[in-house]
C-alpha cells in the first residue's frame, strides 16, 4: 500500500475513533492482502480479494472471527478510501456456536477443573461455570469487563450490535483465580487470546478445552 492511501486509511479510522488496536488489524489486512498478490491493494478486483479470505479460512485456518476482522479492514479500505459501490467478497457462514453443558454435579465440576490441560483452560471453565457465561462470551472477555471494585465485583457481558449488555456476579474466588492466572499469562487485550494473543481463542479452542478435561479419566 502506498503511503498516500495508507495516510488516507489511518486518518479515515481516527476521524472515525477507530480504536488503536482496530487501526493496526486493519492495516495488517490490507498489507497483507497486498503481499499475498503482490501488487498495490488499488490495482485488485473482488475475485482476487475472495481468493485471498478463502486462503486465509482454508489453507491458514484461521479462526472465522479472525478472518471476519480482515473482511471488516478490507471493507472499510475499499468502501471509504477506494470508494467502491459494493464489495463482493465475503465469508463462509459462521459455525454454529454451541455452549458447555451446564447440567453437572459439584464433583463432576470440580473434576472438571482438576483434569484442565493448563491454567488458562482451567481459568477458562472456571469462568465459565462461576459467571454462568457462554462459550460466545468468555472467549471475549476483555480487562476491562471485569469491574473488580469491592462495591460492584461484576463481570460486564458485551452481546453486540443490536443486543443489550447484560451483568453477572464475579465472585471473590474467580477474581483472586483470574489474577492469580493474569500474572502468569498476561495475556493483554483479550482474557483469553489465541496463539497470536491479537485474536481471542476460538470457539472450537474452548469447546476443545471443555471436551478433553470431560474425558481425562479420573
Amino acid at each position: 500500500m502506498g503511503h498516500d492511501l495508507r495516510t488516507q486509511f489511518v486518518n479515515h479510522m481516527i476521524l472515525h475513533r477507530l480504536s488503536p488496536y482496530t487501526i493496526k488489524n486493519y492495516l495488517a489486512a490490507v498489507k497483507r492482502l497486498a503481499k499475498f498478490h503482490n501488487k498495490s491493494p488499488d490495482l485488485l478486483n473482488n475475485e482476487q480479494i475472495q481468493e485471498y479470505l478463502l486462503h486465509l479460512f482454508q489453507e491458514c485456518k484461521l479462526s472465522w472471527g479472525s478472518c471476519n476482522v480482515h473482511l471488516s479492514g478490507l471493507s472499510c479500505f475499499y468502501k471509504n478510501i477506494l470508494q467502491w459501490d459494493e464489495t463482493n467478497f465475503q465469508l463462509p457462514p459462521r459455525p454454529r456456536i454451541k455452549k458447555l453443558p451446564t447440567i453437572l454435579s459439584v464433583e463432576e465440576v470440580k473434576r472438571l477443573f482438576e483434569s484442565a490441560a493448563n491454567l488458562k483452560h482451567r481459568t477458562l471453565l472456571k469462568t465459565v461455570y462461576s459467571a454462568g457465561l457462554r462459550i460466545s462470551e468468555v472467549v471475549r472477555l476483555e480487562p476491562r469487563h471485569i469491574e473488580s471494585d469491592p462495591s460492584r465485583m461484576m463481570i460486564r457481558v458485551e452481546q453486540g450490535k443490536g443486543k443489550k449488555d447484560r451483568y453477572t456476579i464475579l465472585s471473590r474466588h474467580l477474581l483472586d483465580e483470574l489474577r492469580v492466572y493474569w500474572q502468569k499469562y498476561k495475556p493483554g487485550r483479550w482474557i483469553f487470546p489465541g496463539y497470536d494473543k491479537e485474536t481471542h481463542i476460538g470457539y472450537s479452542g474452548a469447546s476443545n478445552a471443555y471436551n478433553i478435561a470431560k474425558k481425562k479419566p479420573a
